[in-house]
Parts: structure tokens; sequence; C-alpha cells
């Protein structure tokens, strides 16, 4: 491709919608954080204005519950001077700088991610429209790589720091340009692969690459007059071979404790979490997990060799946890475990770094099982993230299913929430037990447009056990955590209500389909339903008050303007959390 070609999504037209999109989405994120007050002039009409005053920015917004406020795009207008300004996202954040807490050093850096933000959605502008009618009709991986918004909060949630041009059009999710991952072996004495119960390394490895391959790679060491048997195998994305590995790593290239084996033979698609992989050649193969050190929405995107060793075990445990309790294995939830790992140690950077750097997440890999075998005659697949997705005449992709399933919205409703929420419900009170249930980590289990059950993903570097106290086999204590009594309830609160039914509700209140009162009395009467087939935990439902009147706001976006390289300290994520004032909780009033 000619550089021409690589930049000719940005032209002046979808610049232009691209920056009026992400104003609009700063302007409801940042009311929502109360980092920003708009004033109200009359009715529906707000201003917001400049820490100095002089530039004025005015909407129209509808207020929903959880202080959720919906901009219309369109309505937005930059005043200064007495003239009308064009819409400028990067001034926007200049302008507001001191109200939005960006400091010198975080400010440019802040600045790079919004530009790579607007630049990816420029490139989603320019794709074939599809609308959601038609999309819900399409498979699995159309529905991933069509989707636009990102995370629903995060204003700067694709800034893929460390991407030139020739990577995002290679390994941008949105670009579904399929991938071909490179193949290094490593040393036994550096590297360790671990693995679930039933897994043998050697015929998983033969499954997941098949024998023409594996025969290639022990005869690319062979031919280097090396053992293949003193060496692991080790699939890293292509991006972290040319720009980290074999720079960062140059010493164990040299010394052979690195081969390069070369690209495999699977195709690949990347997906919304930028560093995972489904395989496009053979989907009933596993994902495959790599390091990234990209920077994207607060964290270096990289994998722990030590966090690594213990995945297939936690993965194994909470299955069994799952199979075991009636009232999930009820629900049809089941998680898609992490079922092989492997991880590299580099000697030096160990030495001269904490648990917790970067440095020491530049070299790891897993394999994740595809849902692709799990289904059912008639089943379908589409990420949880879909439903937040709106095409680009306003229409929803959860209207899209909801007109799909032939049901009454509310009937459709209450069938995803039984699937979605009832197991967090249960998890939770039974348990101690929390996910990170955004979009992105569920899968959606679907039959004529109606949510059957949910698949979870990303386990073992996204739940926790709140209990310190619970009875947990060794590998698999790393998982718990102590979370203080008055902020544990917050993992459904902020998780789930403010930070996905927040927009759900809203999307669907604005197509018409459902009103908001509606919504969260379903809500309310699935988490009910629950509460009343497990009158054992009555004591838990009280001492954590799923219906209390309000609860405290955790705001995401002001993490990553605080600290946009690390927004949580791994060591105590609850101690990280930004709270400010509370917000009136929409199911205490049934």
């Amino acid at each position: 491709m000619n550089a021409a070609d690589a930049v000719a999504h940005l032209s002046p037209e979808r610049w232009a919608d691209a920056n009026r999109l992400l104003i609009r989405k700063a302007l409801a994120e940042f009311a929502h954080e109360r980092l920003i007050r708009p004033e109200r002039q009359d009715g529906d009409r707000y201003v917001v204005r400049s820490d100095d005053g002089l530039t004025a920015y005015r909407f129209t917004a509808v207020r929903r519950a959880l202080d959720h406020w919906q901009v219309a795009a369109g309505s937005i207008t930059r005043h200064r001077d007495g003239s009308e300004l064009p819409l400028c996202a990067l001034d926007f954040l200049i302008e507001l700088r001191e109200s939005l807490g960006l400091g010198e050093e975080i400010l440019p850096v802040y600045l790079e991610e919004v530009s790579a933000t607007l630049a990816g959605t420029c490139y989603k502008l320019g794709k074939p429209r599809v609308t959601s009618a038609e999309l819900a009709g399409r498979g699995f991986q159309a529905v991933e790589t069509a989707m636009t918004e990102g995370h629903p909060c995060f204003v700067a949630n694709s800034g893929r720091l460390g991407f030139g041009l020739d990577d995002y059009l290679s390994y941008a999710p949105e670009t579904a340009s399929p991938v071909r991952l490179v193949w290094l072996a490593a040393h036994r004495s550096r590297a360790v692969f671990t693995a679930g119960a039933g897994i043998e390394q050697e015929s998983f490895l033969r499954d997941e690459l098949g024998e023409p391959t594996l025969n290639r790679f022990r005869g690319t060491l062979a031919g280097q007059g090396l053992d293949p048997a003193d060496y692991l195998l080790i699939p890293v994305h292509p991006w972290q071979w040319r720009n980290k590995l074999g720079t960062a790593f140059a010493a164990e290239v040299a010394r052979r404790n690195l081969v390069y084996l070369g690209e495999g033979d699977d195709a690949y698609l990347a997906q919304q979490s930028v560093r995972t992989f489904f395989n496009r050649s053979d989907p009933r193969r596993h994902y495959v997990k790599t390091a990234l050190s990209v920077l994207n929405m607060g964290f270096m995107r990289g994998l722990s060799a030590a966090y690594m060793e213990a995945t297939p075990a936690i993965n194994d445990w909470l299955a069994r946890l799952i199979d075991g309790d009636p009232v999930l294995r009820a629900t049809g939830v089941t998680v898609i475990r992490e079922r092989a790992a492997v991880g590299y140690r580099h000697p030096e950077y160990e030495r001269a770094t904490g648990p917790h750097s970067p440095y020491r997440k530049m070299l790891a890999a897993l394999w994740r099982e595809s849902p692709v075998p799990s289904l059912r005659e008639g089943e379908s697949l589409a990420t949880m993230a879909s439903l937040l997705h709106v095409d680009h005449e306003g229409a929803s992709f959860a209207g899209a299913l909801i007109a799909r399933s032939g049901l009454a919205p509310t009937a459709w409703l209450r069938h995803y929430l039984r699937a979605y929420l009832t197991p967090l419900l249960h998890c939770f009170y039974a348990h101690d037990l929390v996910f990170m249930p955004h979009g992105e980590n569920v899968i959606l289990v679907l039959e004529d447009g109606v949510v059957r059950r949910v698949i979870h993903k990303d386990i073992a570097e996204e739940i926790a056990v709140m209990d310190p106290d619970a009875e947990l086999p060794p590998e698999v204590r790393r998982i718990r955590v102590e979370v203080p009594e008055d902020k544990r309830l917050l993992s459904l609160f902020t998780d789930v209500f403010d930070c996905f039914f927040r927009f759900l509700s809203a999307h669907l209140a604005a197509e018409g389909l459902l009103a908001e009162d509606d919504f969260w009395r379903t809500v309310a009467e699935v988490a009910r339903e629950y509460q009343r087939g497990v009158p054992g935990l009555a004591g838990k439902f009280a001492r954590y008050d799923l219906f209390a009147p309000e609860f405290a706001l955790s705001c995401l976006n002001r993490l990553q303007l605080r600290d946009n390289r690390q927004m949580v300290d791994l060591a105590d994520p609850s101690g990280a959390l930004q709270l400010v004032g509370t917000l009136r909780n929409p199911v205490a009033g049934f």
C-alpha cells in the first residue's frame, strides 16, 4: 500500500464528523462524571464554557436515569467572540484542561490518544454502511468487526499508542485484516508452559498448529543445530516481534534463548481487545491472546509471564464452580476457559523492575477456548458490546434483535437479564465472586434474536473473590482481594448498571422501544425473582442491598485523565477508584 492510500480515510468531511461525535461523547461522559457542569439555557438546551469563560459549547440533551446525558450530536455548536467556530476535539480538551485536571505531562499524551481515536472513527465512517437489521443476520465475526464505539464510557478509547499507519490497517479489529501470528521457540530455562486439566502439551500444539507446521518449526530449530526438545513454542503478535522483541530481547535472540520460526499458517482476526485473535481458518481452534506493548485505554497491553502460570488453574476452578452450582447451571452461563498459557521471563528485566512493570509483560501468550463448538442447532454468537451499537440511521442492534425475536421489548429484555444479570447476582451473593462483565468480555448466544445464554471470557485477569477468608486452592489464591464493605456492591452498580445498562436503556428509550421506567422495572423484577429463588441468602441481600436508594459514582475517565499510562494500581484496584458523589439507584423505587 502506498503512503497516500494509508491515509485515504482521513478526509476533511470524515474528520469533521469524527470530531463532532467525539465532542458529543466528551460532553456526555464528562458531565456524567461531574468534571463539567453544563448550564441549562432553556428547555433541553445547555451550554458548557471553557476554563477562561470565552468559548461556549451549546447543545441539546435529554437527561436520563443515572444522570445520563443523551447529547444530540447535530445540535453542538462552538462560539467565541460572537463568531461560530468549527468543532475540534483537541481544542475542546485544551480549552477545558483545568476542568478536566489534565496536567502538563498527561495532556499531550491524552491528545495523541484522542487523535488516534478520531482517526479510527474516520476509518469506520468510510466502511460500507450496514444497518443494524442487516447486521443482526450476519455471523459472529461480522458483528465483532462492525463495532464502531469501543468502550461506551471512555472518551479516548482507541489510542493504541505505538501503532503506525500500516499497523493500524493491519491489526485494528475494525479493519478486519487477516493476521498470521509469528512463532518463536523459547528455551525451557526461560519459559514455562502451563495447561488445564486434561491438556497435554504435545497433542495440544499439534491440534492448534497442525502436524506440517509443527514439523516445519522443529526442522528450523534442528537446522540451526538446536534440539527441539529444549524449546517451547510461543505465538507472538507480529507488531510485538518487529517493534519490541527483536530489539528489547536482542540478547536473548543472540544467545539462542529465543529463535524466530516464522509465521503460522492459520489466518486470525483481531478482536475488540486488539491483542486477542479469533482463528478464521479454523473457528473451532482456540483464540490466541498475545502480549502487545501498546498503550491503550489506561494500560500497556502486555501479558505477565508470572500471571500466565496460574491462568489455566484459575479457569478450571471457575468452570468447576459454575458446573457445581445448580442456580448457575440453570441460567446456562458458561466460561470459555483459558486452557493453556506460556510465559517468558527475561532475567535482567526481572531483576531491574517491580512485579507490575510493563517490562515483565512483553512475551507471553494464552490459548482460550472458542465458543463455536458449543453452539447448538439454530444458535449464533454476538459480542455483548453489540447491544450498544447504533447504525448510521440511528437504529440500535438491540432494537434489531428485538424485532427479529418477535417478542415484546420487556419480554426480550427479561430473557437477556436472566441470562446475563442473574448469574452475576448469584456469583456475587453466593460466592463473593465478581467479574469484569463489560460488553467486550461477554458473548451472547442468540436464537432468532433472543438471548438464550451468555459466555464469559478473559477470566484469569478479570475476576476476583472479595472474601479475604475464602477457601481457595493455592494456585488460585491470587484472585482473592480485599475490598472494603462499602465498595463491594460497586462491582455491580458501576460495571453493570452505570457502564452498560445506562447506555442500553437510553438507546431503547430514544428509539421509543422501551420507556426507562419499564427498563429498570424489568431489571428490578428479574433481581427480585432471583432473590426469591435463593431464600437462604437473605442475610447477604440485606447486607449488600441492590435496592439501596443511591450508590457512589465511580468515574472511569477521571482515572485515565489522572494517569493514562496505568489507570489502576493492580495491587490495590479498589484503592484507585475515583468516587465523586452519588447516583440515584434506578431500581430503588421498584
